[in-house]
């Protein structure tokens, strides 16, 4: 079949302005399903993390935003007693939007001698020392650098805050690369009301082997007599409810994502199928020439899957690398969503792609390998 694609070639040649309008539809179907699966990688990825399990937030009771939640500062102690808990970090966030956003910039506040204790970064730039030593400076996540145009040495502000950016790290956790890291203190003496002496909420690291919806049910029990009540539940399901319905809309958005192949497979079934009646008395001329039906089906059924397959393949690819250099993230109250392009998306767009191209090509094909050789000579 290899020796009939220059046929092919010119085929597609001679009707160019059809065949790049035909290409560009499909780009266009792959290019949105890959962009909505690298929302729900970036779902997955957050869930799949090993903290995501082996982690406690304690947030205040009956509270939403970062914002509203105000803890004592000395719960940490309380819960530091109890067995099973490696690490406790006292965190205090700041957000500028809680409601789901693009482009949503996220202060933690945490302790500089805590945060490379509990948190896998490397720094491409910058150092750990000027970060240690000054208490207004920050180390930013490259994806949130690379977003505003951030670089260690500069000044980052927005609204109130202002802090010396004394580093960019990078973490396994995409997710991780949206926030900017600065020292707890510095956000307690910002925020307005008053609120040196209390975070936002606790981290808790697990030892390997505690369960931890006994741990979480046991700290809430041990800050019962304090002054204000606390709410605590594995890191994990935290996100979750923290995102809320995102989360909901984004696994809907699967079903979108279907149908973008669907979209590819009329697109390319309606514009083939159009082809070959324009083709008629070509494809009879060819079976008078001595081609089977077979051939003539494997004809069409290759010029089909090679146009789908070479426009969807583009969008995939545009859509991975637009994905990779933009760095784009959701956000809301504070948790981010990475949009993360990875092997196993490029995987499925490419099978996707193929899958879809070769299904759209088997209805023109059979019309064009049905059709008898008189009437379709006959055809004006």
């Amino acid at each position: 079949m290899f020796q009939f694609l220059p046929y092919v070639f010119k085929t597609l040649w001679r009707h160019r302005l059809r065949t790049a309008l035909t290409m560009s539809g499909a780009a266009v179907a792959m290019f949105i399903y890959c962009f909505i699966g690298s929302v729900q990688q970036g779902l997955d990825s957050l869930a799949q993390q090993r903290e995501a399990k082996r982690s406690l937030i304690v947030f205040q009771a009956n509270k939403f935003c970062p914002a509203t939640s105000n803890l004592p500062e000395d719960y940490d102690q309380v819960i530091q007693k109890l067995g099973g808990v490696n690490h406790v970090v006292p965190i205090k966030v700041f957000t500028n939007n809680c409601r789901a956003s693009l482009d949503v910039i996220v202060f933690y506040g945490v302790p500089p001698n805590l945060l490379r204790e509990v948190r896998d970064f490397e720094l491409i730039s910058g150092s750990w020392g000027n970060f240690d030593k000054d208490q207004g400076a920050a180390v930013v996540g490259q994806a949130v650098a690379r977003r505003r145009g951030i670089e260690a040495g500069d000044k980052f502000s927005i609204g109130e805050y202002s802090v010396n950016v004394a580093g960019i790290f990078s973490s396994n956790n995409e997710a991780e690369e949206n926030y900017i890291y600065t020292h707890l203190e510095y956000l307690q003496r910002r925020q307005r009301q008053g609120t040196d002496g209390t975070v936002t909420q606790f981290e808790v690291l697990l030892s390997d082997g505690v369960d931890a919806d006994s741990k979480a049910s046991q700290i809430d029990d041990a800050l019962r007599s304090g002054s204000v009540e606390t709410d605590t539940r594995q890191k994990g399901i935290f996100q979750a409810k923290s995102l809320g319905d995102l989360t909901q809309l984004i696994g809907l958005s699967h079903y979108l994502g279907l149908s973008c192949v669907g979209l590819l497979l009329v697109l390319l079934a309606t514009t083939t199928l159009m082809s070959v009646q324009d083709r008629v008395r070509e494809h009879a001329v060819l079976k008078t020439l001595g081609f089977t039906n077979r051939q003539v089906f494997l004809l069409v059924l290759v010029e089909t899957t090679l146009v789908g397959s070479v426009g969807g393949g583009l969008g995939v690819l545009l859509s991975l690398g637009t994905l990779s250099l933009s760095h784009l993230a959701i956000a809301a109250e504070a948790v981010t969503i990475a949009f993360t392009p990875s092997f196993s998306l490029l995987l499925s767009g490419v099978v996707m792609t193929v899958v879809g191209s070769v299904m759209a090509g088997l209805v023109p094909a059979m019309a064009a390998a049905r059709s008898e050789i008189v009437p379709a000579l006959r055809e004006s």
